[in-house]
């Protein structure tokens, strides 16, 4: 846009000397040319961001009141949005096409709306007591503009995960409970006193392809401790799924190994949780709300008596 256009543009769009902004950004407003101004309005004001940024807006100002580390954010994000308001006439003067400056104004804006939580907002969280995060918690339960929809812990999960524990879980989740077995000691001994020869031994790594077979057990057990997966003492339905574990060749030396083996039939099953971990995290959304997958069992409650481990 020439220097005469936007000379025209003043004159079609006047500049009102009574802005009602703060002193500080009287100056930048008043910088901008008239369809610029239109053009961020529209684009601030007309638009649900904006309605949730003022709201975030609100709730920092209530906590700047009493956190003095707050109050100093508040202040240095509201001196640099002042800045990117001015920079933004300044692009405009100089000829930067309006809606690539508007862009660019836009995302800086939003960066200081949802600062990251790795952030000030992690070291404030840092000097706060147990008491005060829970009742911060409760504040947010209360916000109609809170729109999480999964859990907090999933993005830790997604950190303390291997990529073959992945592969386990999209197995887990597409083909459903798997076979385990354990090798014990029977025979006449063994129906007095079973000793355990080989634990939990399956073919999940196999299945789900992972690339270090002999990690297998240590992933299923970060997969329990996460609480993503649960041991059960009872088997499948279909004993065709054993006769192949059954078959493999750590269970059979396991088997000979001792005079009178036994084989006692468990199941691995994703937890409630660890199930919807997997939808939300591990599947396309689409394929999620279109797909059936198998159901799993529920893990026992912790006063039956049952434990949860095949151990």
């Amino acid at each position: 846009m020439t220097e005469d256009e936007f000379e025209e543009v003043r004159e079609i769009t006047p500049v009102s000397r009574d802005t009602g902004q703060p002193p500080a950004f009287a100056p930048a407003v008043e910088a901008l040319p008239g369809l610029a101004r239109v053009a961020a309005a529209a684009c601030w004001h007309g638009t649900e961001w904006g309605v949730r940024t003022t709201a975030r807006a609100g709730r920092r100002a209530l906590r700047a009141a009493t956190d003095p580390g707050e109050a100093a954010a508040l202040a240095r994000d509201a001196t640099e949005a002042v800045a990117v308001i001015g920079g933004l006439a300044r692009a405009v003067s100089a000829g930067v096409p309006l809606a690539t400056a508007l862009t660019s104004a836009g995302e800086s804006l939003g960066e200081l709306a949802e600062p990251p939580e790795t952030g000030a907002d992690h070291e404030r969280h840092d000097g706060m007591t147990l008491r005060e995060r829970g009742a911060e918690l409760l504040e947010r339960s209360r916000d109609v503009w809170n729109d999480d929809v999964a859990h907090p812990a999933y993005e830790r999960i997604l950190d303390e995960l291997a990529p073959d524990e992945a592969r386990i879980l999209l197995l887990l989740l597409q083909g459903g409970p798997q076979p385990s077995v354990d090798v014990r000691t029977g025979g006449p001994v063994g129906m007095v006193h079973s000793q355990l020869v080989a634990p939990g031994l399956t073919m999940i790594g196999g299945r789900a392809g992972c690339r270090h077979l002999d990690q297998v057990p240590s992933y299923l057990n970060n997969l329990f401790r996460l609480g993503l997966v649960w041991f059960s003492r009872e088997s499948l339905r279909d004993p065709m799924e054993y006769q192949v574990v059954e078959a493999q060749p750590d269970v059979l030396a396991a088997m000979h190994s001792v005079k009178f083996p036994k084989v006692v039939r468990r199941s691995i099953h994703l937890t409630p949780f660890g199930e919807d971990f997997c939808r939300t995290c591990l599947v396309d959304e689409d394929a999620d709300s279109e797909t059936s997958f198998p159901p799993h069992g529920v893990p026992p409650e912790p006063d039956s008596g049952e434990p949860p481990s095949s151990g």
